[in-house]
């Protein structure tokens, strides 16, 4: 704990932004050197810095991840510049040489499963269900017409309401049900939409059961318990796949296709089997997909947890990827649900968000959503390949490389020789460190010849 935070600051939300970085940077031991490093990431436009700002709570500076890109990535026959935000820069790399290796091979390719999102109205009612069962197509329509000012433009875009179901869910809980309806929200992520509607089918469950006269005092009052959208969506769903004749696969590292194809199977096989390598290998997914929903201002978060939640839909946490060598040929697949949106949000304010989508083509939702599953696929099968070839380090630290240097504040020249030496030595932490203070003695201590002189 932090010797200087011992009390509870009051109404810390209430206090100006200078005021705020003034009573943060008052924990530290040099609150001069911290509030001038807090303001030195502020952008030099006020006005963009507002809008930083008003994204979030409490905020205090702009926190800078890397804005990268992975050209030439040939997906449908169709060329993209794809952005991606993250610090790993292994994971840019190891996309872009995906990108690159499966080229010549016909691209990645994508397809849409579906774009159905789900929310639900949690309530507790301990009447008899089948009172509430009998009358339920009358709620139905009339959540449907009363929330018709909320779902008219999206109706008028193809897209709103689709469905509304009745959960019973007492096996769980007594007096547990469910509104569980279905959304199109075209090409918006659809959360606020989706909330919006949530909310309101609550009052008008609420007003139903007073007002209808289908249930008497005996059968109790209906308690609202939440209304939220669910972050599952399995029903919005994206397949993506990379395949060849095995024979192209070519050789790697010193093995033959075969040979490769058939340690790769191994491999993809190991994850379906072993649940601490099924989280790593679907971690290598997340890495390519996150850096582009990141990129164009979507929410990782959510469609992480969707990810993970379909990887254990069948009772146990497996890999989210499958290989099929079937007639000589080499089919690899991810098939993972996601719902992403290109309008709303973050998308049309955040600067780089819109040059990402730009760069992109202007997608729809449908199209980003190919794009950033093709990414993970793409790291994926990167990983992979390093994993059964060279191995996973050589290529990780080689990249690594200047974030060590970095470390020990290397001078241009030390970088220089360092990324030269490097590229016939293994790299490591250790071996960074014993290169970097060699150079240095080398400019601190004098030359036998100075000396004898």
């Amino acid at each position: 704990m932090n010797p200087k935070y011992t009390a509870p600051i009051e109404g810390f939300s209430k206090l100006t932004k200078a005021e705020k970085i003034a009573v943060v940077s008052s924990l530290f031991n040099d609150p001069k050197v911290v509030q001038k490093e807090l303001e030195g990431f502020w952008h030099d436009d006020p006005g963009l810095q507002q809008r930083f700002d008003e994204f979030s709570e409490n905020t205090l500076s702009n926190f800078y991840f890397p804005f990268g890109v992975v050209p030439n990535f040939q997906l449908n026959q169709k060329l993209y510049m794809v952005p991606m935000v993250i610090e790993e820069s292994s994971v840019v790399a190891a996309a872009s040489k995906s990108a690159k290796f499966w080229q010549d091979k016909g691209g990645f390719h994508a397809e849409i499963v579906g774009t159905v999102k789900v929310g639900q109205v949690h309530f507790i009612w301990n009447g008899p269900e089948e009172v509430l069962k009998q009358h339920f197509v009358e709620l139905k329509e009339l959540l449907k017409e009363q929330t018709g000012h909320i779902t008219s433009n999206m109706d008028k875009r193809g897209g709103g309401i689709l469905d509304i179901e009745l959960v019973d869910m007492q096996v769980y809980e007594p007096g547990y049900f469910q509104l569980k309806a279905s959304f199109e929200t075209c090409d918006s992520m659809g959360a606020n939409f989706i909330n919006s509607c949530l909310e309101e089918f609550a009052r008008i469950l609420q007003d139903w059961f007073k007002e209808s006269g289908h249930f008497s005092e005996d059968h109790g009052e209906v308690h609202i318990i939440m209304s939220i959208l669910s972050n599952y969506t399995p029903e919005c769903r994206v397949r993506t796949w990379v395949s060849c004749p095995i024979e192209q696969l070519g050789v790697q590292e010193g093995m033959s296709s075969k040979e490769f194809a058939w340690k790769f199977e191994k491999a993809v096989k190991v994850a379906a089997a072993d649940v601490h390598r099924a989280t790593t290998h679907n971690k290598g997914i997340f890495n390519g997909i996150d850096a582009v929903v990141l990129a164009t201002g979507n929410d990782f978060r959510a469609v992480e947890a969707c990810g993970h939640t379909w990887a254990a839909r069948n009772g146990r946490y497996t890999s989210l990827t499958k290989l099929n060598l079937e007639n000589d040929t080499f089919h690899y697949e991810l098939e993972i649900p996601m719902a992403l949106g290109v309008v709303g949000g973050l998308t049309g304010l955040h600067p780089l968000v819109k040059r990402g989508l730009e760069m992109l083509g202007q997608p729809s939702a449908s199209e980003l959503m190919c794009i950033a599953a093709s990414l993970g696929l793409a790291n994926n099968f990167g990983a992979l390949r390093s994993l059964t070839t060279t191995g996973i380090q050589k290529g990780h630290m080689k990249m690594h490389l200047l974030n060590i240097l970095n470390h020990f504040d290397a001078t241009t020249l030390e970088k220089e020789k360092a990324m030269e030496y490097f590229k016939h030595h293994k790299v490591s932490f250790t071996a960074v460190r014993a290169f970097v203070l060699s150079q240095r003695e080398q400019v601190l201590s004098p030359s036998d010849s100075q000396k004898s002189s």
